[in-house]
């Protein structure tokens, strides 16, 4: 892979051999273009390099004893190229000078001599940011399914999604990041390779190779395997950007199937996805857990993709949609109607009830995915998913009949 596209800019020549090192001990980003000096105006020659140079993001150094000269640049670079992000590299004991350069248009502000890991995380940021949104060069949506508690049928709704929306559209990507992947049964799939084996693989990763690591299914769709053995994958932020900036880059939807993990790497694949399916039941367990999970997931991250699905749904008198919300603090997205006699079949036998046409889950599974399909793209690159009840959903509950209590849910 190559990795983003860099310029670094400086006033002075060591610095620049400093920048590039920095650069280099990422393995995020590439050196496109190396410069001392700022340019001074919209027709200056280093202005055209950058941008004849096609760079992604600009390193500009900042010298505590000239700060305006940089500022200048920030300004100049922002209000003349449209999709180039500016890191700003300087001193972090200066407030005014943080505040200076992001007003002049940078996006990141980078310790002047910090270590790589915070280049790392201002590149995990960007990586994940241009990976979020759908855009005319065709980049993936990246949805992510998770339990709220186990058992709560993630992998189903994930491998049913993800053959729905091969059905509709095409270009799907199935990945299996539990720490022992089921997938791969519910689809009759025999893998040989997965996903451990593209992220020992980042440092010479293309897109042949991250081909033959994946395995081809009976419509068409791809599978990038979870292990076969218990192997709970400890991937960085770094590893796990550049993996999925490749993915994006080669499919129209990515389908992770994260079901049985609650850690680091969950938060940062659902940092890097469009929408986060977290799926739960109408029990007071699963809702109190789906409560906790969504807080975990989008601590931080300033943007609302967390999404809840119920699965194996059955309408519970006295306790509508409104509760549900209220109870988890999550928006409702979607139910699955409860159908174990189509589903139980379908995953002993390793064909996705998606593929059926008359069962009312198989509809269900479909709806889903042109849902998601479909649906627009916010300016934070989440995606603008509202659930539409059914008008049983609305009638005026009874509150004598109040099964499971909301409050206990919440506590």
């Amino acid at each position: 892979m190559n990795g983003i596209a860099v310029t670094l800019l400086t006033e002075d020549k060591e610095r620049l051999t400093v920048l590039q090192q920095r650069l280099e001990s990422t393995h995020m980003g590439r050196n496109v273009f190396g410069h001392v000096g700022f340019p001074t105006s919209a027709t200056d020659s280093v202005l055209r390099q950058v941008q004849d140079v096609r760079a992604e993001v600009v390193l500009v150094d900042i010298d505590p004893e000239n700060v305006q000269r940089a500022m200048h640049a920030i300004e100049l670079i922002h209000s003349n190229t449209a999709e180039i992000v500016i890191f700003a590299v300087g001193p972090m004991t200066d407030p005014g000078t943080i505040v200076s350069a992001m007003r002049a248009g940078a996006r990141e502000y980078v310790e002047r001599n910090a270590s790589p890991e915070s280049m790392v995380e201002a590149f995990t940021r960007f990586a994940a940011s241009r990976g979020r949104t759908r855009t005319s060069s065709g980049r993936a949506r990246v949805f992510v399914v998770i339990n709220a508690k186990g058992g709560a049928g993630a992998t189903t709704i994930a491998v049913n999604t993800a053959v729905a929306l091969q059905e509709l559209h095409g270009g799907v990507l199935l990945v299996d990041f539990a720490s022992l992947g089921h997938t791969a049964l519910h689809l009759n799939a025999r893998p040989t390779f997965g996903v451990t084996d593209a992220l020992q693989n980042l440092h010479r990763m293309d897109t042949s190779l991250l081909q033959g690591l994946m395995t081809s299914c009976k419509n068409g769709m791809q599978l990038l395997a979870g292990p076969q053995e218990p192997h709970p994958t400890q991937p960085t932020a770094a590893e796990l950007a550049r993996l999925f900036d490749l993915l994006v880059s080669q499919f129209r939807y990515v389908v992770v199937d994260c079901s049985d993990r609650i850690d680091q790497t969950a938060r940062m694949l659902c940092d890097l996805a469009n929408s986060v399916l977290l799926v739960a039941q109408t029990d007071v367990v699963s809702l109190w857990s789906a409560g906790r999970l969504r807080s975990f997931l989008e601590e931080g991250g300033g943007r609302d993709r967390v999404r809840m699905v119920l699965n194996r749904y059955k309408k519970i008198p006295g306790f509508d949609d409104a509760d549900v919300e209220a109870a988890t603090n999550c928006k409702l997205l979607w139910k699955i109607p409860n159908n174990h006699q189509a589903i139980a079949p379908a995953i002993d036998k390793g064909t996705p009830v998606a593929f059926q046409e008359n069962a009312d889950v198989s509809r269900s599974f479909r709806q889903l995915a042109a849902t998601l399909a479909d649906a627009s793209a916010t300016s934070e690159g989440s995606l603008d998913l509202v659930y539409q009840p059914d008008k049983s959903d609305t009638k005026k509950k009874s509150p004598g009949r109040l099964l499971i209590s909301p409050l206990r849910a919440g506590q």
